[in-house]
Order: C-alpha cells, then structure tokens, then sequence
C-alpha cells in the first residue's frame, strides 16, 4: 500500500509530513512500514512522556475501554476525579477543567480570564501575550499567539489580545490598562524558537501581576508533566500563577488537557464552559499512569540529569566546530541553534537517513524533546548520528 498516494489523495493537505509512515513503537524507537527503526527525538511534539507501547499505560488503556470508554460530563468517572485529585494535590492550584487539547485548555483560560474580569475588574477582557508564544490553532487562541503568518488566512482576528516583547517587563507594565485582564505566557517558548524565560521576568510578572490587579495565566502545555525536570515549569521560578493550561505530555500520548486554577480564579457554573469528551476515562486513565509515574522518586532528577547530558554534548559539539551557534534548555526541553535555514533543513533529513528523527522549532532551531523514559545510551546514539550529520 503507498500511504503516502493515499494521504495525497483523501486528506487536507494542511500538513507538510516528512516522507516516513510509522506503525510502531518501543520505549525511544519507532518503525516505519518498511521495516527500519529511528530513535524518536520527538516524542509526538513532546507527548509520548513514557516513550511508545508503555505496557502500563497500554495495560490501564485496555482495562479502562473493557470497563466504560465514554459516559460524558453529565456522571461522576473515577478516573477523571483521581486525575484532579492528583493534579491538584501535586499543584499550588485548587481547581481543574479537563479538556482535549493544549488549544482547548488555553482557550478555556481565556474564557475563565474573560468570566473573571466581568466579576472582579469592570468588564475587562484583554490579555496581554508574548510575542511568538505559541497558545493553539483555534480563532481565539490563535489570536493569542500574535504570529502574522498564522493570522493572515483567517483574518479578522478576534479582539482582546495585545503582544508585547518576551522577557520584557517593561513593554508589559506599559501595556496594562483598565481593560486588561491578564498576562498570558509561557515559561519556555517551544514553538516560538525553544526559548526560556528569564527567571527575573517571570517573577517580575507575579509582582505586576499582584500589583496591577489582574490575572497571570502560564501556558503550560508543552512544560508541564516532567518536560524541564519540574513537574510544572512554574516552579523553576518560585511563582504561582492564578491559570494554567496543560496537555501535550498529560496523556502520554492519548489527548487530554486540562486547566487549573486558585479558588479565587475558578469562576466557571454549569451551562458557562463544557467539553464532550474532557476528561474522557480512557485519556484519564493514561494520564493517571502518567502522574504516578513522574512524580515517583527520582524520576525528575533522572530527567534533569539527561537533559544536562545532551546539552554539554551539544555545547561540546559547538566548541568542536559543528557550526552550532547556540544551545538551550530545561530538563528534555532542548533547543539549538544552526546557521541558517538550509542547514536545518538539511540537518532533519539526514539525521533521519541515520535513524533518528528530528523536527524544528523556528527557521534555525532544532528541537530536542524525547520520551523523558529514554535511556542515557539511547541519547549518545542519537547525538552521535547528529554529529555524524553535521560532519556529512
């Protein structure tokens, strides 16, 4: 069968896909219909947190399909109820919504924003976000991310949203006014080029945003669950926020997102906000194995531990003359720089002739995300293929 012909012919083409059709996974490998392995340096975009074909995961799947797949949000689900116990418990947050996706869950912020500037700020309704943040691909959320190129097919873009500078205070003090509402952000930009925030700007967001009245909403899609090495990116910088939106690593490769936020934040009655399939057992299911298992003994450390490793190897590499002009990180959250565009490109496709898959993060960036269960060796493997690349 040519999958590639049949893609071609029944599907939008919306996607660029890269020419690999893949049928299987093992921990930090995949397959493709022909038979060859690649080490996955990608993990779905950071979602397949315990790597692929997990047997616990897949065992607690299974169970949860045999026993009830789907009931709705009009009953009680247990593993729904235990997921919100743990994210709670494991939080400085009170609440949880659960939702389908990372665009859901920032949407979902937005609308809870929204709710609570009616209640507590005279109607007001604007966010201020980043620019190139990246908060999902719905009309709201897409203005949010404030990227032209996105914006420019749909355009009108929806009111409410003003984007400043990332790691600016000051652009964002200056952009405060009686219709704002809160400051959305993420604590690593993913999507917007792999990079951090400085630790003084988002602390220096808590404080406008104590200051100011309104409401920080971090982005936590792609930093939540483990990715930096902290359960949640907030706690690299001593910070609470009032929203935060999750997904991405949360089902370990189910969909499922979820948003949390303090009691004071929580203004949502039924017949306001819902979702179908939120919260559906089967995603809870993963998601409870997911959470057990991150916040076991050492697991984090573990994950800083590598993410450590690979950046002085790729810093090692850089001084070797690789031609890497910068590299970046928390925990398995990775970013490095080439020269140009051309060599990024070219870069995914030879690693990939060498069995391990990459994927960018901007013109330049190179992105590193693996399964946070992925061994040391398996690293070595796959950042030797890349120095192979690079010498090619």
């Amino acid at each position: 069968m040519d999958w590639q012909a049949l893609e071609a012919q029944y599907y939008h083409p919306a996607f660029r896909r890269f020419p690999v059709t893949l049928v299987r996974g093992e921990g930090a490998r995949v397959w493709d219909d022909q038979g060859r392995s690649y080490l996955d340096f990608t993990a779905g975009i950071a979602v397949t947190a315990l790597g692929h074909a997990d047997p616990e995961l897949a065992d607690a799947v299974a169970a949860q399909v045999r026993a009830i797949a789907h009931i709705s949000n009009l009953f009680y689900t247990t593993p729904q109820l235990e997921v919100a116990q743990r994210l709670v418990d494991n939080s400085a947050l009170d609440r949880v919504f659960f939702v389908n996706s990372g665009a859901e869950a920032s949407e979902t912020c937005i609308k809870i924003a929204r709710k609570w500037g009616q209640q507590q700020r005279d109607g007001a309704y604007e966010i201020i976000t980043a620019d190139h943040g990246f908060h999902g691909r719905t009309l709201a959320t897409t203005a949010a991310t404030g990227t032209a190129a996105y914006q420019a097919p749909f355009a009108p873009m929806p009111a409410g949203f003003t984007h400043v500078p990332y790691n600016d205070l000051d652009a964002v003090d200056d952009s405060i006014s009686p219709q704002t509402v809160g400051v959305m952000v993420e604590t690593f930009q993913g999507e917007g080029g792999m990079r951090p925030a400085d630790p003084a700007y988002i602390r220096g967001l808590r404080r406008i945003c104590d200051d100011q009245g309104v409401l920080l909403i971090l982005d936590e899609v792609q930093t939540g669950v483990g990715r930096t090495g902290r359960l949640w990116g907030y706690e690299h910088f001593g910070v609470t926020p009032d929203i935060m939106g999750l997904a991405k690593g949360l089902g370990g490769g189910l969909p499922i997102g979820a948003v949390l936020s303090t009691e004071a934040a929580s203004v949502l009655v039924p017949g306001e906000h819902g979702s179908t399939f939120g919260g559906n057992p089967v995603a809870c299911a993963a998601a409870r194995v997911v959470l057990d298992r991150v916040t076991a003994p050492d697991f984090l450390a573990e994950v800083q531990a590598k993410g450590a490793h690979v950046m002085q190897r790729l810093r090692a590499q850089a001084e070797a003359g690789m031609r890497i002009t910068d590299v970046r990180g928390l925990g398995l959250m990775i970013g490095f720089d080439l020269e140009t565009p051309d060599e990024t490109t070219r870069l995914v496709a030879q690693a990939r002739e060498r069995g391990v898959l990459l994927i960018t993060a901007g013109p330049v960036t190179l992105r590193i995300v693996p399964p946070l269960t992925i061994g040391m060796a398996e690293l070595d493997e796959g950042l030797d293929a890349i120095a192979e690349a690079r010498r090619a």
